[in-house]
C-alpha cells in the first residue's frame, strides 16, 4: 500500500493521488467498469481485478467509488466481545472508503442493515461489498450504495462474527489492500491497486473519448471493417 495513506480513525489525512480523494471519486464516477478493466488487462496485463460477479448493485443505477477499508469474517457461533469489534470496526472506517467484506463465503447471514449503513455514511463512507444484507428499504432510504449477493433477515450475532479489518483480503482472484481504489456500476466492482488509480483514471478517460470516436462512427454508417480500418474496434 502506498505509505502517503494515512489511516486513522476520523479519515485519511492526506490524499495517497496527484489529486484530491474527492476529485478521484467524482472522475471515477463518470467512468464505466468495463472500460476500467479493458485498461487494466490491455496496458497493465492485469487479468484478476473484478471482484467475483456475483456482487450486484442493490439498484442498477447504484455507483461506488473509494478507498478499500477492508474486513474479514466468516460463520461463527461465538459472541464474546462481538458488539465491541463491530463498534470498533465502525469507528475506525475513513472519509471516502468503502467497506468490502470478505465473508468466506456465508450464505445464510446479513452482516450489513440499518444502524450499520448510518453509522458508515455519517463518516462519510461512500458504499458497502457484502454479502448479505436486512433492512433493505432503510438501505434504500438512505440512498448508500450497497452491493451484495443476496437478503437475509438473519442477523450475524451468533452465526457471523468478524475477524479482523484494515489488514488484506482476498475476493474471488483479487487480493484487496487497505487504501486500494474500488469502483463499482452495474456491471460489478473493480479493485485497482492504489499505486496505480491514478493512473488508471487518466488512460481510462483517454479511451472513453476514443469510444465517443468510434460510435460517432458507427452511427455514421461506416462498415465494420472501415472502422476497424480507421483505428476503431468493437
Amino acid at each position: 500500500m502506498n505509505t502517503n495513506l494515512i489511516c486513522t480513525n476520523e479519515h485519511i489525512s492526506k490524499s495517497p493521488f496527484p489529486i484530491s480523494v474527492a476529485e478521484m471519486r467524482e472522475r471515477y464516477l463518470k467512468l464505466y467498469t468495463g472500460a476500467v478493466n479493458d485498461v487494466l488487462r490491455f496496458n497493465y496485463q492485469m487479468h484478476a481485478s473484478s471482484l467475483p460477479a456475483c456482487y450486484a448493485p442493490l439498484r442498477e443505477e447504484m455507483k461506488l467509488a473509494g478507498l478499500a477499508f477492508t474486513v474479514k469474517g466468516g460463520p461463527d457461533i461465538t459472541t464474546e466481545g462481538e458488539f465491541e469489534m463491530r463498534a470498533e470496526m465502525l469507528e475506525a472506517i475513513y472519509e471516502d472508503s468503502v467497506v468490502v467484506w470478505d465473508c468466506s463465503g456465508d450464505t445464510v447471514t446479513s452482516q450489513w442493515g440499518e444502524v450499520m449503513t448510518m453509522a458508515a455514511k455519517k463518516i462519510g463512507c461512500r458504499g458497502a461489498v457484502i454479502n448479505g444484507i436486512r433492512d433493505t428499504k432503510a438501505i434504500l432510504e438512505l440512498g448508500f450504495p450497497v452491493f451484495h449477493q443476496f437478503k437475509s433477515n438473519t442477523g450475524m450475532l451468533g452465526r457471523f462474527r468478524m475477524y479482523h479489518y484494515l489488514k488484506p483480503i482476498l475476493m474471488g482472484e483479487v487480493i484487496v489492500t487497505p487504501g486500494d481504489w474500488v469502483f463499482g456500476d452495474i456491471d460489478g466492482v473493480i479493485s485497482i491497486p492504489q499505486n496505480i488509480a491514478y493512473d488508471v483514471l487518466l488512460a481510462t478517460e483517454k479511451l472513453m473519448f476514443k469510444e465517443d470516436e468510434i460510435r460517432e462512427m458507427v452511427e455514421s454508417g461506416m462498415k465494420p471493417t472501415d472502422v476497424v480500418k480507421n483505428g476503431g474496434y468493437f
